[in-house]
């Protein structure tokens, strides 16, 4: 009970250290509506199957319904996914890259992460490739089982949810996150209550957002390029562009890879069944659905419209990292000579608000090139349907609740050095507009 207690009390030191609300850590408020929550992940993996189809031909009858029908269930689908997870899992104990710490755990020592996911995306993406060359596998077999996948992977989610929620019930409260007397058993299954669980030395959080969501994600893109090779001899220039910029998003995601231990989601969320079930099916076949699109209707593009997404890209990727590369230096060591030039605000917390450089524009500039990255890789499918630009409509909803989130917390930290930096910089996300 003593260590439960130290447990507990430096939990929150670590929270107010990095800035977090004075909030107790062992009760949560839950700020979902349960009949909302229990649509959402009801309907989630149906309301994406439901999308893919709209992405379909006008004229082309619907694969569950045509003569044609696609079941929706598929062993070997429920095989793929199975053999990716298990993949993955192994590529995770490669001895290669560095191990990162994070934030303080139970035993008073800093909880490590093997940051190994380049030589894991690398290793998969050769594997594939691999297979590909010698025949051995198809890009179509991905691309034709898109809906079954789906169901395979809501299946597997829902296995792995169910198993975390029995192991958590055998673990002394003191380390779970606990809500509030309004949360019910469907909050708790599907937000989650341990904020870090582990098998063996993965970090299933860890894993379930960077192997499976992201290296996931590059899979797929990587199967519909195939696809396109194999069914048309090349794949069009619109393919290749939302494909390339993906693939670039991907890899420097990867890349700095440790940055998100840093996020919000990873150090005080728990894992629950819809964290678990959308990095199987959200982030790998909702994010990749502009290619998807150019699989069903392919669309071609002049040369200088192709230029200009290019242009537009480069400008979002260089609002997304180099932002993120002077916010988290900045951070790190505010008294690098690389930032005297830089104007800032002394906040009572006794940290300096940037207010010029990048942050002098918007106050959340990454956000606006993640914005600005999404809408280039929706650009080339063209105008004449709404659906490839869903993604980019999320992202841009998700981002803007984040940044309210974000100048809430803010504001309680900050005080009146916020509101000042509020007035200096106007505009949330986008100059003159938001």
């Amino acid at each position: 009970m003593k260590e439960d207690e130290t447990c507990r009390h430096r939990k929150l030191e670590e929270k107010q250290r990095n800035g977090a609300s004075h909030m107790d850590t062992q009760s949560v408020p839950s700020n979902w509506n349960n009949i909302h929550l229990f649509l959402v992940t009801g309907l989630l993996g149906a309301s994406l199957i439901l999308i893919l189809e709209c992405c379909l031909p006008p004229s082309a009858p619907w694969s569950l319904f045509g003569p044609n029908r696609v079941p929706l269930w598929d062993w070997t689908a429920l095989q793929i996914v199975i053999a990716f997870t298990v993949l993955q899992g192994v590529l995770y104990h490669l001895p290669m890259g560095k191990v990162a710490e994070g934030k303080l755990g139970c035993d008073e020592k800093r909880l490590k992460y093997h940051m190994n996911g380049l030589h894991a995306l690398v290793v998969t993406a050769a594997l594939v490739l691999g297979l590909w060359f010698t025949g051995l596998f198809h890009g179509a077999s991905i691309t034709n089982r898109v809906l079954p996948i789906v169901s395979a992977s809501t299946v597997v989610a829902l296995l792995q949810s169910i198993a975390l929620y029995v192991h958590s019930l055998h673990i002394h409260p003191s380390r779970l996150l606990r809500y509030d007397s309004n949360a019910t058993l469907l909050v708790e299954f599907a937000l989650g209550r341990e904020v870090d669980p582990r098998l063996g030395r993965i970090d299933l959080k860890h894993f379930a957002m960077v192997r499976i969501g992201f290296i996931g994600w590059a899979m797929v893109d990587l199967s519909y390029l195939l696809t396109a090779v194999e069914t048309q001899g090349s794949p069009s220039l619109c393919l290749l562009l939302v494909v390339i910029f993906q693939f670039i998003y991907i890899l420097d995601f990867v890349l700095d890879e440790d940055s998100v231990l840093l996020t919000k989601e990873f150090t005080e969320e728990a894992i629950g069944f819809l964290m678990i079930l959308g990095e199987y099916i959200w982030i790998p076949f909702f994010s990749s659905l502009p290619a998807f699109f150019l699989i069903q209707r392919p669309t071609h593009i002049s040369t200088p419209s192709a230029v200009l997404i290019c242009l537009l890209f480069a400008v979002g990727f260089a609002f997304y990292s180099l932002s993120n590369e002077q916010r988290l230096g900045f951070r790190k060591n505010p008294n690098d000579p690389a930032y005297a030039c830089l104007e800032t605000i002394p906040s009572p917390s006794g940290q300096r608000l940037l207010v010029s450089g990048w942050f002098g524009w918007v106050r959340h500039p990454n956000y606006l090139g993640d914005v600005l990255i999404a809408l280039a890789w929706c650009l080339p499918c063209g105008f004449t349907s709404l659906l490839p630009y869903l993604p980019a409509l999320q992202c841009f909803n998700l981002l803007r609740q984040r940044a309210n989130e974000i100048e809430d917390s803010c504001q309680k930290k900050h005080g009146e050095a916020w509101l000042e930096y509020c007035c200096r910089v106007p505009y949330k996300l986008v100059p003159y507009v938001y």
